[in-house]
């Protein structure tokens, strides 16, 4: 017997919500891995450039199997390569405590990387596709402020560590289980039949085309890689070496970037559907860089540092999810799921440059260097943003627009 399209399995609000829902708990699980590893690798005596190659391996994963995401989306559909990707999460996160050896803790984070960009390509496609071009930029927006509320959670794991190593993996490992039972209620979807591939050589010109009409859209997935990993990274291992407390950093710190994110996720994806994602954006970064550069000067002054920390997740925890709805106003949907594979290699390529130039920076630099990192990247972004505007313009007005 055929389901009603009523029912709630069907229903697309009932979809939606369990997909946010669903980001939540893979962003918990993310957010915890990479300072609560980063604290266990600094207590065994890792230096910080190894500590912040090891945190890399993650975005190796997601890029080794960006090129490869799309044909089994399309032949399989959505529900079975995020549940798959669940799967490798919840396995990995069991097997960490298990050897704690640089080398085997390397593989399991491109595993888990693997999983990642399963989880999220498949969740962005689905959500990017099904929503109305006035409602795209608040939809992501929520969908952002899930991955942001659970990735604002998972650093708070560290404290447990001292109570048993293992409990911060067994936690995300239950919080991923319930991910995937709710995803198993979930009626599965395919894309659009315009998504076809028909050889490598259509997926290079696919390529060149969205980086022809919507490069600077992919930019901002780089450049939040580069923060998120840079802070999560980086940041305890600085914080230890500078004598901050490392309490304070991953119980207050490092989650009032992201909680501050979650006050204006929804407001910023609602103002960017009226004014432009494009001066949004622009803006961002540039008051963004103002704010990092500024945190050198009030690191003494924890509490001072941690307004700042806020306001500057209030400012850049929606870059993502708004460089994703600006390439769906800019590409076709034929090239979104293209579009959106380039998005995710681009954010793993910032999240291993960041944590590598920050490490770097750490034992060269050593104080402030954490805030130059992020105040240099977000500062070229606004170039890149200007530049990009500033060719568009020109290119209208050739052509009588």
């Amino acid at each position: 017997m055929s389901t009603s399209v009523n029912h709630p399995i069907n229903h697309p609000v009932y979809r939606y919500w369990v997909l946010v829902g669903m980001v939540l708990i893979a962003g918990f699980s993310q957010g915890m891995l990479l300072p609560v590893l980063a604290v266990m690798l600094e207590t065994a005596g890792v230096s910080s450039s190894a500590n912040g190659l090891n945190a890399a391996a993650l975005y190796i994963g997601i890029i080794l199997i960006s090129p490869f995401i799309e044909r089994p989306v399309r032949k399989y559909g959505y529900k079975p390569v995020i549940i798959v990707g669940l799967v490798m999460i919840i396995l990995s996160l069991l097997l960490f405590p298990v050897w704690q050896a640089f080398w085997f803790w390397f593989v399991l984070r491109i595993v888990v990387g693997i999983g990642d960009n399963l989880i999220h390509f498949s969740t962005q496609v689905w959500i990017s596709t099904t929503s109305t071009k006035e409602k795209r930029g608040r939809q992501l927006a929520l969908y952002g402020l899930s991955f942001g509320m659970g990735f604002g959670i998972g650093p708070m794991m560290t404290r447990f560590i001292e109570v048993n190593e293992f409990l911060p993996f067994l936690i995300a490992a239950g919080t991923s289980l319930v991910a995937w039972l709710f995803m198993m209620f979930l009626r599965n979807e395919w894309p659009e039949s315009d998504f076809e591939t028909a050889s490598p050589l259509n997926t290079l010109a696919r390529y060149k085309q969205v980086l022809k009409l919507a490069w600077f859209a992919l930019i901002p997935g780089f450049g939040y890689g580069y923060l998120e990993a840079s802070l999560h990274g980086n940041f305890p291992v600085y914080a230890m070496r500078a004598g901050l407390d490392i309490h304070f950093v991953t119980v207050f710190l490092l989650p009032s970037f992201v909680f501050g994110s979650l006050v204006t996720q929804l407001p910023l994806g609602m103002l960017s559907d009226k004014i432009g994602r494009s001066r949004v954006i622009r803006g961002l970064a540039l008051f963004g860089s103002i704010l990092f550069l500024s945190m050198s000067f009030i690191e003494h002054l924890p509490w001072a540092l941690w307004a700042v920390f806020a306001v500057a997740g209030m400012l850049l925890g929606s870059m993502f999810s708004l460089g994703i709805a600006y390439l769906a106003d800019l590409v076709p949907a034929s090239l979104l799921p293209t579009g959106t594979v380039m998005t995710g290699i681009l954010f793993a390529v910032g999240s291993m440059i960041g944590p590598t130039v920050g490490g770097w920076l750490i034992g060269v630099v050593d104080q402030g260097a954490i805030y130059y990192s992020i105040s240099g990247m977000l500062l070229l972004m606004f170039a890149a943003g200007s530049l990009f505007e500033s060719v568009n313009k020109s290119a209208r007005h050739s052509v009588g627009l």
